[in-house]
């Protein structure tokens, strides 16, 4: 054993020892001491030859140094506004600074976004670091995984979108959006519902809008309407339960509230990002404790299906199911089978459907919430509308709409199209990159770097979309579209990873829309709104509309008043 040197052994607190001892710490020292230098020297240099490889794309002036472009674009009106003017700037693409040592990739032109969106998950996975957060609450869903499971699971869920599957959620689409406009019975819409109970007409649980209306609150926050609404649609289309969140409050649902709240907090807040420090705070207690609630929910709904799927059997589970013309997120879910005849556990069936209750609820409250405030800024878009749905509806009583009339309102999907790409609900998606990946120009972007999709910007790159700040729902009309680059118009993702609820999504807003302007004429509120992109875009102090009741067989009273004699 060689012997220490006398300075460096003082020096490190090891004279004291035995030399022998002395030796080997003294040599663990030196061996970890030049692990770590190498390591670091190894980041140095990668770090070195990407920001070499990453001079071929501009970047807008930096902050400072240190923060790069962190706090350029806060989630403000003015931070919106920064972006949209970065997409006039750098049409296609340019660098973002996190700090001084993390670059990513900010994409906003169809063709730049194409061999990114249409390459595999195993190329492009989605980043770690927001989505992160979510994994304790939405597990291995679809939105979270990759790889072999997520194509696995892609495959089993498909059949859950199904048109023959998503045809019955219409008629609870309309169920949602009557109890949302007025006053209904409790037991009017509940699967427990007697038609012919003397009283069920009378049992009005809680005004909405129509007695809102009435007792001169006229303005009304989107948002706070609609999401309970979406999640009343979700809740049946998925659990086949009935919460009647819209008429009393429900632990479940202010839980999924609480959870999309708190993931937006600890992501506007750096320190928070270490689990250990997270769970001591107040805030994750309570994402614990939320998430808690919810999966005991979601799982104890899996185990009752099964049950019954274990006593009934496969076929004569459907049987019941075909009779109530009725199959439940949760139902496909439990009979869906790989090609190797494995099922999905009960860990996959709950972290796919608490994936659909996220995914589902906000996006679509959003879309819905931002067509209003379009419409109600362009009354001749809305007459238009309004027309339309008269036309086809003209001579039904109730007047409710149904499948085959989706197809059928053309200038109501092209203002829906034209909201979606001026508010898109979701502002960016991140991937992350596990190879390089060649642009069409040539230049590349180096495995290793986080690439922002952003649809935001795409949506208002003037060198894609003409004044592209307009609303104008005739850049969609059919005779146009093949006008329209594919990637160009992305408010549900594109290739293989784009929403695989997009068609759900679309039925629900035109059935709410339409009723909703059958019902009401929709205004714009007198204080101008600002725009705030969290999870979901949505506005600094709710979006605030005025809504007037329409007369005519439409209302819901009408409807209720009938129920007993149906």
């Amino acid at each position: 054993m060689l012997p220490a040197p006398k300075w460096l052994s003082h020096l490190l607190g090891l004279a004291v020892l035995e030399p022998g001892v002395s030796s080997i710490l003294l040599l663990a020292l030196l061996a970890l001491g030049t692990w770590i230098l190498v390591k670091g020297l190894a980041w140095v240099q990668r770090y070195y030859v990407n920001c070499q490889r990453l001079r071929c794309f501009p970047q807008p002036p930096l902050k400072n140094w240190f923060f790069g472009h962190l706090g350029l674009a806060p989630d403000t009106e003015e931070g919106i506004c920064y972006l949209q003017e970065l997409s006039r700037l750098f049409s296609d693409v340019h660098i973002w600074w996190m700090g001084p040592f993390t670059p990513t990739i900010r994409l906003n032109h169809p063709q730049v976004i194409s061999p990114l969106l249409k390459a595999s998950a195993i190329i492009a996975p989605k980043d770690k670091l927001f989505y992160g957060f979510l994994k304790p609450w939405l597990g291995d869903g679809l939105l979270l995984s990759k790889g072999d499971k997520w194509s696995r699971h892609r495959r089993m869920l498909t059949p859950a979108f199904h048109f023959d599957v998503l045809k019955p959620h219409v008629k609870i689409f309309n169920q949602s959006a009557d109890i949302m406009h007025s006053a209904i019975s409790l037991g009017l819409w509940g699967r427990d519902h007697d038609h012919h109970h003397p009283g069920a007409s009378s049992r009005i649980l809680q005004a909405k809008w129509r007695r809102l209306c009435a007792e001169g609150s006229n303005y009304l926050d989107m948002f706070e309407h609609i999401s309970l609404m979406t999640l009343d649609s979700l809740q049946k289309c998925i659990f086949s339960h009935n919460s009647n969140c819209q008429e009393k409050p429900s632990a479940y649902i202010s839980a999924i509230m609480e959870l999309s709240s708190l993931v937006v907090k600890r992501y506007n807040q750096p320190l928070l990002y270490w689990d250990a420090l997270y769970y001591l705070t107040s805030q994750g207690r309570h994402f614990s404790r939320a998430c808690r609630l919810v999966h005991d929910f979601s799982n104890a709904v899996i185990q009752d299906q099964r049950c019954i799927l274990a006593q009934q059997g496969s076929e004569a589970f459907l049987r019941d199911k075909a009779k109530s013309k009725t199959i439940d997120f949760i139902d496909v879910l439990l009979l869906a089978k790989d090609e190797d005849g494995k099922a999905l556990s009960d860990k996959d069936i709950q972290a796919e459907a608490d994936t659909f209750m996220f995914g589902g609820h906000d996006t679509t409250a959003s879309g819905i919430s931002w067509v209003l405030y379009n419409l109600a800024q362009h009354q001749e878009h809305q007459d238009h509308c309004r027309q339309e749905i008269q036309e086809l509806l003209r001579g039904r009583q109730p007047e409710e709409i149904e499948w085959d009339d989706l197809s059928q309102m053309p200038f109501l999907t092209m203002c829906i199209k034209g909201s979606l790409r001026l508010h898109p609900p979701v502002a960016m998606i991140s991937r992350c990159c596990t190879k390089d990946i060649q642009l069409p120009d040539g230049r590349i972007i180096p495995k290793g770097n986080i690439c922002l999709v952003s649809i935001f910007g795409t949506h208002y790159n003037p060198a894609v979309w003409p004044n592209p700040e307009v609303f104008d729902p005739y850049r969609f009309d059919i005779s146009k579209s093949q006008k329209i680059s594919p990637l160009a118009f992305i408010p549900f993702s594109a290739g293989p990873r784009n929403c695989i609820g997009q068609n759900f999504a679309m039925s629900e807003m035109k059935v709410v829309l339409a009723l909703t302007l059958l019902r009401f004429r929709v205004l714009p509120d007198k204080d101008p709104v600002r725009r705030k992109p969290e999870i979901i875009l949505r506005a600094e102090s709710g979006l605030c509309l005025k809504v007037e009741p329409l007369l005519g067989p439409s209302s819901p009273e009408a409807h209720l008043s009938e129920a007993p004699q149906e």
